[in-house]
């Protein structure tokens, strides 16, 4: 994913004022910063959720920016608030939210992300029981369901107890291993650990940071 000077306001206030970064194939991003400085909006953008001002999004060659098809077929995001419906079953989310055919979906629940990330076991309960660990597994199985080579992840670990931050965190670092590149935002510490890149947004920019830097140090960032 190449991203050239994408820009985004709000009225008058400008949110991203030329974000410019890449990331390649095993590589996860990272990116930071304090509430309301717009980390949302960037990763709407870079899923094409949300329509940039300005700027340029090429994933695997292909401009993004107006072409909603690209990001469909390139891109996969679970954004952080859980878009399942809560009163049909895992299996009827899946079946609604899945982008290939129901064969593939099956493959996928035996050898593919659904069955890495545990799905296969609770088919049959009602969304609205499952825990926040086992929605938030079951929105990447559905984000995943064409195997987009980009996964886009809003606080993947927000509100989930330790078991399922590892669990999670686990299938991300399968994910990178078989070439896929990840971009999240977050404030766990152990999630930042998978980054290869660090980034804060301030002020409506990318400032590049190291990795692997302890709490202290990274509100400083800020």
């Amino acid at each position: 994913m190449e991203v050239s000077d994408i820009c985004r306001a709000y009225g008058r206030t400008e949110v991203l004022k030329g974000i410019t970064f890449s990331a390649g194939p095993g590589e996860c991003v990272g990116i930071v910063g304090g509430n309301g400085c717009g980390k949302t909006t960037l990763l709407s953008i870079l899923a094409g959720a949300m329509r940039a001002d300005g700027g340029s999004i090429v994933i695997n060659g292909r401009e993004a920016v107006g072409h909603p098809s690209v990001f469909a077929e390139e891109t996969a995001y679970v954004p952080q608030e859980n878009p399942l419906m809560d009163e049909l079953s895992v299996q009827d989310n899946l079946l609604l939210w899945y982008r290939g055919g129901r064969k593939c979906m099956e493959k996928d629940l035996q050898d593919g992300p659904a069955a890495m990330l545990g799905i296969p076991k609770m088919l049959k309960s009602r969304v609205g029981i499952l825990s926040g660990g086992m929605k938030k597994r079951l929105s990447i199985a559905c984000a995943l369901s064409e195997h987009a080579p980009v996964l886009i992840l809003d606080e993947p670990g927000a509100a989930l107890d330790l078991e399922c931050k590892e669990e999670i965190q686990k299938y991300l670092l399968t994910y990178m291993e078989q070439g896929g590149t990840v971009i999240l935002t977050s404030h766990e510490l152990a999630e930042l650990a998978l980054c290869t890149q660090m980034y804060v947004l301030k002020g409506g920019k990318l400032e590049k940071i190291e990795t692997g830097l302890s709490a202290r140090d990274l509100v400083l960032q800020f």
